[in-house]
Formats: structure tokens, sequence, C-alpha cells
């Protein structure tokens, strides 16, 4: 009962990808889930001893629990593909699988890298995340940021693993207007109704929550680009929105 499977999600990550399953080498299984990566994530995967699992991409909740459904082992370590794990955390892990102590999962924080510094405030300070859990009481839910749904108590590991989201400006555009895309869809099939309220105040309220009210200032200039791209986030959802609410009318 103390083997571990981690899965590792993919889209395009061939800058991630050999780092990123070095990252897991403690783990007794490896499945890579590709969404059809276009260019050589799944090559380079593929010099590796791990499992690769193609799958078109319809949310990430989906991709993740079709992934934990082909796993042979009982526990399942998810690491996005930006993500390492320091041996601290290694240690943590193995320990935790041998002794769980009832817990049927663990919350793992994160330091959170952005243009290569490692932001401290800006939310970031409370960023965590549930990482390692037994799949018989754990599956994910939501199309966007999912969350885990547990049927126990979970834990919390002392060290933290690093996570390398956004590369550039540029990136996190892209990762945004993809994250816009996937929650627009989520609001329309909900019947969310928007207005002005949604297009002009919520992003300035996003901004000033992780600028000011989170300290985000304290991180310098990229604290305040990071500031300004979390509005920019919800401000897009909104935008991608209205335009499904046209398309469909």
């Amino acid at each position: 009962m103390t083997k571990i499977t981690a899965i590792i999600p993919t889209l395009n990550e061939e800058i991630h990808i050999e780092t990123a399953i070095e990252s897991v080498n403690f783990a007794d299984e490896i499945i890579v889930i590709d969404s059809y990566s276009s260019d050589n994530t799944v090559q380079l995967a593929e010099k590796q001893n791990v499992k690769i699992i193609k799958r078109k991409f319809d949310d990430f909740s989906s991709q993740k629990n079709f992934a934990i459904q082909q796993a042979k082992h009982p526990w399942i370590y998810i690491l996005d593909a930006d993500e390492r794990v320091p041996l601290k955390v290694v240690k943590e892990i193995l320990k935790a699988v041998k002794k769980p102590k009832g817990k049927v999962g663990f919350y793992i924080k994160r330091s959170f890298y952005f243009a290569g510094k490692n932001l401290k405030y800006g939310g970031c300070q409370r960023d965590k995340v549930v990482r390692l859990f037994l799949k018989e009481f754990c599956n994910y839910k939501g199309t966007v940021h999912e969350i885990i749904e547990a049927k126990g108590d979970l834990g919390i590991f002392k060290y933290k693993i690093e996570h390398y989201s956004y590369r550039s400006y540029k990136h996190y555009i892209s990762k945004m207007n993809h994250y816009g895309s996937l929650r627009a869809q989520e609001y329309f099939l909900s019947g969310k109704k928007i207005n002005a309220f949604h297009f002009y105040i919520k992003p300035i309220a996003r901004f000033f929550i992780h600028y000011i009210v989170r300290l985000g200032f304290l991180d310098g200039y990229q604290g305040f680009v990071f500031a300004k791209l979390q509005a920019y986030g919800v401000s897009v959802r909104y935008q991608k929105l209205r335009l499904l609410n046209k398309i469909n009318k």
C-alpha cells in the first residue's frame, strides 16, 4: 500500500518535461497524459521510463481523473510540468505513504516563481495544493483551477515544492486566454449573468486585492505586473463569456 504513481499532465511542455520526470523519479510508476502536444514533449518523454497516454483535452479535472483511473498504485502524486519536488519534500512524501496516520491526502505549499523571481506576496504566500492522495478516496472537481474532493482528512507538509508557472508576460497572457475560455464556458453553461460590474469593477478589485491587500507591492516591479495580470485574467473571462452569449443568441 506504499507504492506511488506520479501523473504529469502536459500540453507543449518540451521546456519542462525532462526535468519534471526527473523530479518524480521517487515514484514506482510515472504517467504522462498528453493533450496532443504540437512540440517535442512526447518525443522527449518517450526517452524516459514512463507510460504515455494521449487524450484530447476537455477540462483539467477530467484529464487528471482519467489518468488516475489508469494508475497501478494506490497513492497518486500529481505534478504539473512546471513544478519541481525538492529532496526535503520527497522525504516527506515517502514518509507519508508509509505512515499516513489516517490521512487520505496531503496539501503541499508552493514557492511561486514569476519571470524568474520568487514572489513571496500578492497571495503567493498562501498557495497550497493537494498533490499526494489515495485514489480510492479522492478525485478532482471543477474545470479550471480544479480542486480535490476528498472523502477523509487531509494533512499538510512542512516544506514547499517549486512552481515555475509563468516564464514571461507573453507566456502568462497565453495561459490566461486558455483559462479564460474554459471559465467562460463554465459560466455560460451555468447561465451566469454579467453586467458592467464584471467588466470594470471586478478587474480593478482583483488588482487591489493582490497588490495592496495581499502585499504584492513588496515584490517590487514583478509584484505589480503579477497583480496587473491577475486583473487581466478576470477581465478576459467575462469578455469571452460576452462573446459566447452573442454567438448563442
